[in-house]
């Protein structure tokens, strides 16, 4: 009985607690450096949370150890709703990838949104030969021993996308990791190195400029905003990559701010201006439901797992 009085406390009082939430600015944790998709989604999300609830949420990027400090500062704050996290796939295959992790991603989280998802851009510098993913992997294996890919850092998304791509089509590239995309895309389109598979967004105004020439994207649909840009699975079957984005809290957030949180997120990713802003740099909105989240958040970590195995990506 005294068990069943004091849980019936604790809810009343997260209730109260989250009625006058905020009543304080937020912190935005980014666990990348300003730039690029995960920057867009970050400052857009913060604009609309900030107008809907009254107090500032301040994006505060902490970039480093492939995500994994900002990731570990958020999930370590206190549980109040006052420290968010944006996540994308790189929480999902760090779960593998590192050995020994101070933080559990699934155990020490309250999910409150999948945001967006985005498919992948391939792209090689204008003048390299082949028009078309086919080309790609027939000069490629011309060329053993010459071509080098990119990406934005050993163990992204972007890196094991590249991986996937050399398991199932034989092509030996040697991977150039860079430390985030933009000094990736400086390189490639001075042809230092000779493909990338990147953030569509980041990539499509050197795209435009006639710089990197578009050979396929990484999701089993074409892009609205450029169907001429075919998906690496009309030659290579089977072949999906998806980055997914969405808002963590620390685990234990009381659920009636999850709940709200939840309410103004989905909301945004429903409005037009939102969806046409989104869909012009090849994202495509979600909202999915905090549980929803959870288990697109077990299944991208299983098939990273499974990537990093068979690519025999090195640990760290």
């Amino acid at each position: 009985m005294l068990r069943l009085i004091s849980l019936i406390a604790a809810a009343g009082i997260a209730s109260a607690y989250a009625a006058d939430y905020p009543a304080h600015p937020v912190k935005w944790v980014v666990p990348y450096p300003p730039g690029g998709t995960t920057d867009v989604l970050a400052r857009l999300t913060a604009q609309w949370l900030s107008e809907k609830l009254g107090q500032q949420f301040i994006i505060e990027n902490k970039p480093g150890g492939g995500n994994n400090i900002g990731t570990d500062y958020a999930l370590k704050s206190p549980p109040d709703g006052y420290t968010l996290l944006l996540v994308n796939p790189a929480n999902g295959i760090n779960a593998t990838l590192y050995k020994n992790l101070p933080f559990n991603f699934i155990r020490d989280v309250a999910p409150v949104a999948g945001l967006v998802r985005t498919p992948n851009v391939m792209v090689v510098p204008a003048a390299l030969p082949p028009k078309s993913v086919a080309e790609f992997i027939s000069w490629c294996k011309a060329n053993p021993g010459k071509v080098n890919m990119a990406s934005s850092g050993s163990g992204t998304s972007v890196h094991l996308s590249g991986e996937l791509f050399k398991t199932m089509t034989g092509c030996q590239m040697l991977h150039v990791p860079y430390k985030g995309a933009g000094p990736a895309l400086t390189d490639l389109i001075s042809g230092q190195v000779q493909m990338l598979i990147t953030g569509y967004s980041g990539a499509v105004p050197h795209i435009k400029s006639g710089k990197l020439r578009a050979l396929g994207v990484t999701g089993t649909k074409r892009l609205a905003t450029a169907p001429e840009i075919p998906t690496i699975s009309e030659t290579i079957k089977g072949y999906e990559v998806l980055a997914w984005y969405g808002i963590f809290a620390p685990a234990k957030t009381p659920q009636p701010i999850v709940a709200l949180l939840h309410k103004e997120l989905a909301a945004m990713v429903k409005r037009p201006q939102i969806i046409e802003r989104l869909t012009a740099l090849g994202i495509e909105p979600e909202g999915n439901t905090p549980q929803e989240f959870t288990v697109q958040i077990k299944a991208e970590s299983q098939k990273w797992a499974k990537i990093i195995k068979i690519a025999k990506v090195p640990l760290e």
